[in-house]
């Protein structure tokens, strides 16, 4: 094969230069920002069950001006014969950005951010739902984001796993979600849309990314991950705890709204 003289070639293997630093401890150090939030705190939640009337099971979530809603269909069966599984259930995922989410008016055609946002959502449920108890059959969750303000994932999570316990699904636990953004040495928690696409919109710089986990808090389990930017491992492990905090501070909230669904859904005493 002729070689091209007029290209320096690099090399075949290389190490990324931040291997030869001295290790040092990464703290996630959490800054302040305004709207009344302290360092570490989530946005204040508005959550309740029960919405839609022809769903099986249906939530819907506040987080400041992030505003979500799902419905939960199923089980039942399984519409393509090839996808049946006789052992366990299928749990199907979509979630759609509504056009008038953004400030910039979007389509109703699904994207491939949504397509992502869904496959996320799946993989993030998946482990909580006991799918085992329902074979030959699928479990059908839409979400719909009505107005987009950042942590779409990490909310869609907890409002899904509302919907399903709302439905009567069987589930291990509940699963939350918060997210994180990483700048630098510091960090904020279930960050608002400008907050999100800050100061690196042009392009992810050193330890700088966005995190997302789902919780399982009474398991204290981690059932999904997702993270992109450019962050070291003990950054990353420390952005990790400091979701799961972020989780627990909020399932008191949702054991709440799942307590009085069922109140209402619960037949009255016999006298």
């Amino acid at each position: 094969m002729p070689v091209d003289t007029k290209r320096v070639r690099g090399p075949e293997e290389s190490q990324s230069p931040l291997l030869f630093l001295s290790p040092t401890t990464q703290t996630c150090e959490v800054r302040s920002r305004p709207g009344n939030r302290g360092k570490g705190d989530v946005r204040p939640l508005f959550a309740r069950c029960g919405l839609v009337s022809q769903a099986k099971g249906s939530a819907y979530i506040e987080a400041g001006n992030t505003k979500i809603i799902c419905s939960v269909y199923g089980p039942r069966e399984t519409e393509r014969k090839d996808e049946t599984d006789m052992k366990s259930g299928r749990l199907v995922c979509d979630v759609r950005l509504a056009p008038f989410s953004f400030l910039k008016r979007g389509a109703w055609i699904q994207g491939s951010e949504e397509k992502d946002l869904s496959l996320a959502l799946s993989e993030s449920m998946q482990p909580g739902v006991c799918l085992h108890r329902y074979p030959r059959s699928q479990i059908e969750v839409n979400v719909m984001v009505l107005e987009n303000d950042g942590s779409v994932l990490a909310h869609a999570v907890t409002c899904a796993s509302m919907a399903l316990a709302d439905a009567g699904i069987e589930m291990y636990d509940v699963v939350l979600g918060c997210a994180l953004r990483q700048d630098g040495n510091s960090c904020l928690l279930d960050p608002d849309f400008s907050e999100e696409r800050g100061s690196w919109q042009a392009g992810y710089g050193e330890n700088q990314g966005r995190v997302t986990v789902a919780l399982l808090p009474n398991l204290n389990q981690v059932s999904g991950l997702h993270a992109d930017g450019e962050m070291r491992e003990e950054t990353l492990t420390a952005a990790v705890r400091t979701c799961m905090d972020g989780c627990h501070k909020l399932y008191p909230v949702v054991q709440q709204a799942i307590l009085r669904a069922v109140k209402r859904k619960a037949p009255p005493p016999e006298k």
